[in-house]
C-alpha cells in the first residue's frame, strides 16, 4: 500500500464514519461555519474545562473532504489545551496552504492525510472550514474574558 492510498483511506473512513458527530450539551462555545462557494456548512460545539477542550463535536453537511477534516480535527484537539489546539490549527493552516509545509510533520499524525488537498485549491476551503471555525470558537470571550457561547 502506498502512502497516498493510506491517506485516501483515512479520509474515506472519516467521511463514512465521522468521529464526534453531534452536539455537545451545554457547550462553552457554539460557532457556525459556512463555505458559500460549495455549500459546506458545519456547527461546531465545544466544552472547555479551564483551558482544556473537554469535549468537541460537529454537525452539518459537507463534502467528503470537509466531513473528514472536521472528524480528524475533533480527534486531534479533544483533551488539548486552548494553546495546543491553536498550535495544531496553525500547523494545519500551513499544511493546507503552504507548498513548503512538511507533510511528514510527526506532530500532525493522521491529519497529514489532508496534505494532498493543497494541490487542489478549490478544495482547500473544504478542508479548512472546520479549522477556521475552531479558531473562532477558541477566540470567543464574554465580557469577563471567559469563553462565550456564540452563533457566528
Amino acid at each position: 500500500m502506498q502512502l497516498a492510498d493510506l491517506y485516501r483511506d483515512v479520509i474515506l473512513d472519516h467521511n463514512r464514519v465521522p468521529r464526534n458527530f453531534g452536539a455537545v450539551e451545554a457547550p462553552s462555545a457554539r460557532v457556525e461555519g459556512f463555505n458559500p462557494l460549495c455549500g459546506d456548512h458545519l456547527v461546531l460545539t465545544l466544552k472547555l474545562e479551564g483551558e482544556r477542550i473537554a469535549d468537541i463535536r460537529f454537525e452539518g453537511q459537507g463534502c467528503a473532504i470537509s466531513t473528514a477534516s472536521a472528524s480528524l480535527m475533533t480527534e486531534a484537539v479533544k483533551g488539548k489545551s486552548r494553546a495546543e489546539a491553536t498550535d495544531i490549527f496553525e500547523r494545519m493552516h500551513r499544511l493546507l496552504t503552504d507548498d513548503t509545509a512538511d507533510a511528514d510533520d510527526a506532530a500532525l499524525g493522521k491529519l497529514a492525510a489532508l496534505s494532498g488537498v493543497r494541490e487542489f485549491p478549490a478544495r482547500v476551503k473544504c478542508a479548512s472550514l472546520c479549522w477556521h471555525t475552531l479558531a473562532s470558537a477558541l477566540a470567543v470571550k464574554d465580557v469577563q474574558g471567559h469563553p462565550a457561547v456564540t452563533t457566528e
